[in-house]
């Protein structure tokens, strides 16, 4: 997992190739502005969900799990708590793995937390467990989905 701002991102840059072409693309678009719904950047190697969610209580919400796509959420109003464990410790499968939606769900408890405000942004790889949309109220955020492997 990794925590930062947006205009740290160039370090990060080099982790996966297509990082920089999403943090490029985030930067020279008002995401915020823009509709809710799927963006696409490079098909399904590559896009974004701009999306509205209404926040939950954090004994409410369950970690989630992916393998397939590295997570990179972007908070861009509002504020949000993430939570995190590592995938090894989690034991309280709650929805098996679904390789069409490229998620599990796990009811154990986060180990870490986040509490992110706008312009901050949180990348998840498929070995980080994390629990987000925690907090009061309706945000504004966008998830860059970041195919692994490209087909």
């Amino acid at each position: 997992m990794i925590l930062t701002n947006l205009q740290n991102t160039a370090r990060i840059e080099a982790l996966h190739p297509r990082f920089k072409q999403l943090f490029d693309y985030v930067k020279s678009h008002d995401i915020l502005h823009m509709e809710c719904g799927r963006i696409e950047l490079d098909g399904d190697n590559l896009f974004i969900n701009n999306a509205n969610p209404e926040c939950m209580p954090a004994e409410k919400q369950v970690l989630e799990v992916h393998r397939d796509y590295i997570d990179v959420q972007i908070l861009l109003e509002g504020r949000e708590t993430m939570g995190w464990k590592a995938l090894e410790d989690v034991t309280d499968e709650v929805k098996p793995y679904d390789p069409e939606g490229d998620c599990a769900l796990y009811a154990d408890r986060p180990t870490s937390w986040l509490h992110l405000v706008p312009g901050q942004v949180a990348v998840f790889f498929p070995e980080d467990a994390h629990a987000p949309i925690i907090g009061e109220g309706k945000i504004r955020k966008m998830i860059g989905k970041v195919k692994i492997e490209e087909k």
